[in-house]
């Protein structure tokens, strides 16, 4: 996994994803101002404890200014362009697994930010997952472990990747 200069990990994204992400980042900082006068407005109703709509207006910004400095913070460590070619499990991979398991089932997915799930028909897993840690670096034929949420061991093995080309 790549990293951007200050250590953090840096994020694959499409051209179409990361323009996506910065419209929205625009539209959330010009929509500050309205959420201000929202909030003054609701507070010159008057007794804040029982004023439910500045209590929603503040819940509001506070949304927004999470969600902003989210934003920011993927954008500026996102790396733009081609999905990276390796030898080896990266994000920015679609990836097939084998379900080490009576089952017999394989899953594939895309390895990246979930901000490109709307942009793909496929399932996408955060390289922080579980299930992404343990495969990334992964090569065909190799089994990985996970710990799943309910606290069971999972085997999967690589089957096959190749870059994301959406």
């Amino acid at each position: 996994m790549s990293t951007k200069d200050n250590g953090a990990p840096a994020t694959w994204l499409s051209q179409d994803a990361y323009d996506r992400l910065q419209a929205e980042l625009d539209e959330l900082i010009a929509n500050r101002p309205a959420i201000a006068a929202e909030i003054n407005a609701r507070r010159e109703e008057g007794d804040l404890r029982e004023n439910g709509g500045y209590h929603a207006a503040r819940e509001e910004q506070g949304k927004a200014e999470g969600r902003i400095l989210y934003l920011k913070e993927l954008l500026r460590t996102a790396q733009v362009g081609e999905a990276p070619t390796a030898d080896a499990v990266a994000p920015g991979m679609v990836v097939t697994i084998y379900f080490d398991d009576d089952t017999e089932d394989t899953e594939t997915f895309l390895l990246g930010s979930r901000e490109i799930s709307s942009t793909t028909e496929l399932t996408v897993y955060s390289p922080e997952s579980a299930l992404g840690k343990a495969i990334l670096g992964g090569r065909p034929g190799q089994t990985c472990t996970y710990t799943a949420p309910s606290g069971a061991d999972i085997k999967v093995t690589v089957v096959e990747f190749e870059p994301f080309a959406g």
